[in-house]
């Protein structure tokens, strides 16, 4: 079975590789004008979203609301909720500061574009993972705040709710809702040059990783972090998306979901935007904090999520070919 290498993950490899050489670009003394440039093409990444989100869509896509509930209970309860299961085991500073990582990974919304491309691949409910995914992102700004304010506050004094949301609302709600409303206008423009609004989202992630990352080496944050660690880290990544992944197939079962239902419930519940992370975690988290650090375990993750569901809707898209094959004409 050929898997492809998804390019996004090797050009995060190697962005996280320059800020490794070249830190003083990217560090807070930079003469290049990254925070500038990062918020308006954050901007810019969820106008064009909003352009893409059809209203029409979205209302009919409200009919299959088991599939639904099960998708965005995933993504914003049981995926919290296995995290802070471990709470009680962080005794550290740098094991809270890890933690909190996990957990701002947990709260993340779901993302869009793998997840259609992979239910389209394994052949599921396309429709309703592009109803899921879409309406996880507008969620995500609302409740990856809240999940993380509960334990941010009680570690740093600058977390602030009520300049945070307004920071979302400026930087990613006005925008959505700008692109939504001139959809019908401007969103078969967004369709037409759809490859090359996803590779200017990709830049302006890029940008910011690099900054993000320059940042820590910078300032000598990883210098703790040893192979070992990172191997642990891969781990846990792994298996917290196997615990997901299982957990909505059980759930999706005891519901008697059929088979494209199971699978759209399965590849969105247990996927996580790297777009959102990326733009959340410069607004979230305090200065006084390594935004490096804190993406981490979301990139570790982003990879894990993009290759072995690969190979999952690989094989589904091989027994879908089989069956159709044997059935008798």
């Amino acid at each position: 079975m050929k898997i492809k290498v998804d390019r996004f993950v090797i050009a995060i490899i190697i962005v996280i590789l320059i800020a490794y050489l070249y830190p003083n670009l990217g560090s807070k003394q930079s003469a290049v004008p990254f925070d500038l440039i990062g918020t308006i093409g954050i901007s810019l990444i969820f106008f064009f979203y909003g352009l893409k989100l059809s209203p029409d869509k979205i209302k009919s896509g409200l009919k299959n609301w088991k599939l639904h509930l099960v998708v965005q209970l995933t993504t914003f309860l049981i995926f919290p909720l296995i995290i802070i299961a471990f709470k009680p085991l962080i005794l550290t500073e740098e094991s809270q500061t890890l933690w909190l990582s996990f957990l701002f990974l947990a709260a993340l919304p779901s993302t869009v574009s793998s997840s259609v491309v992979m239910v389209s691949i394994a052949k599921g409910n396309i429709p309703a993972a592009i109803f899921n995914a879409s309406i996880s992102g507008l969620m995500g700004i609302i409740i990856t705040p809240l999940w993380i304010g509960l334990f941010l506050q009680h570690t740093t004094g600058d977390f602030n709710i009520e300049s945070i949301y307004i920071s979302l609302i400026i930087q990613i709600l006005i925008p959505v809702i700008i692109g939504m409303l001139l959809q019908k206008y401007w969103g078969k423009f967004a369709i037409k040059y759809k490859n090359q609004l996803t590779l200017f989202d990709k830049t302006i992630i890029l940008l910011i990783i690099y900054k993000s990352f320059a940042e820590s080496f910078d300032e000598d944050i990883f210098s703790s972090v040893s192979i070992s660690d990172l191997l642990l880290l891969f781990t846990m990544v792994v298996a917290l998306f196997y615990v997901v992944y299982f957990i909505t197939g059980f759930i999706s079962k005891k519901l008697h979901f059929n088979t494209e239902d199971r699978i759209t419930a399965q590849f969105c519940g247990t996927k996580k935007s790297l777009v959102h992370g990326t733009v959340f975690a410069e607004i979230l988290f305090p200065s006084t904090m390594s935004i490096g650090f804190i993406l981490l375990p979301l990139m570790v993750f982003h990879a894990v999520q993009i290759f072995i569901v690969s190979i999952i809707a690989t094989r589904l898209a091989k027994r879908e070919q089989l069956n159709k094959e044997s059935t008798p004409l």
